[in-house]
């Protein structure tokens, strides 16, 4: 296998999988943690992230296929993506990008499913549209507070990584977003987008 990238949640690796390129996630034991308690954790991760990307898929986001997931190695083999990340994209190509990413954000809340590391390292842009990545952090919950820290997530990594864009990236996030939520609940959600930020602020001033 051939090291990709190295993270704090797993390390990626080029490998092949019956005859395929393949990318595998593997999620290493942390030795802070009781090792009883620690494997328990990364295979449960593994089999939650392999869920959830299967759920998506019937959901028609653009995700890769998981072709095993291994439960005992607490690894996944998943298909290997071509494109560049969207974080890679000029301003031109950012802009109708986060108009597809609004629209994914807003279908997996309206499933219950947070992504949890929403930003545009995650999101593949290919021939036919964005592929979203790395559910390792997701979760199923209906919160509203949750979908909304997804997308204050999404707004910080744009004023971060793509200040120059960030104004425009930011009002086609929020209207593919719109786009696929009832009034009501897209109007709630950036209500609690503003409130996140504003506890952000004063704890700053504190």
């Amino acid at each position: 296998m051939i090291l990709l990238k190295k993270g704090a949640e797993g390390d990626l690796f080029e490998s092949v999988w019956n005859m395929r390129r393949c990318i595998v996630k593997v999620r290493k034991a942390k030795a802070y943690r009781n090792p009883s308690l620690d494997y328990r954790i990364r295979r449960g991760r593994t089999l939650r992230e392999s869920d959830i990307l299967c759920h998506i898929k019937r959901l028609g986001i653009r995700a890769p296929l998981v072709y095993f997931a291994d439960a005992i190695r607490c690894r996944l083999y998943l298909q290997y993506l071509e494109g560049p990340t969207v974080q890679s994209l000029s301003p031109e190509m950012l802009v109708p990008a986060c108009s597809e990413i609004g629209q994914v954000a807003a279908i997996l809340h309206r499933n219950s499913i947070v992504h949890g590391d929403l930003t545009t390292s995650n999101f593949i842009w290919g021939r036919d549209g964005v592929y979203s990545l790395d559910f390792g952090l997701a979760q199923r919950t209906a919160k509203s507070e949750d979908h909304a820290t997804d997308l204050r997530v999404f707004k910080e990594i744009l004023g971060s990584a793509h200040a120059e864009s960030m104004t425009e990236a930011w009002a086609a996030f929020s209207a593919g977003y719109e786009r696929m939520t009832d009034p009501a609940t897209f109007r709630r959600i950036l209500k609690l987008v503003s409130v996140i930020e504003s506890r952000g602020r004063y704890a700053s001033v504190v």
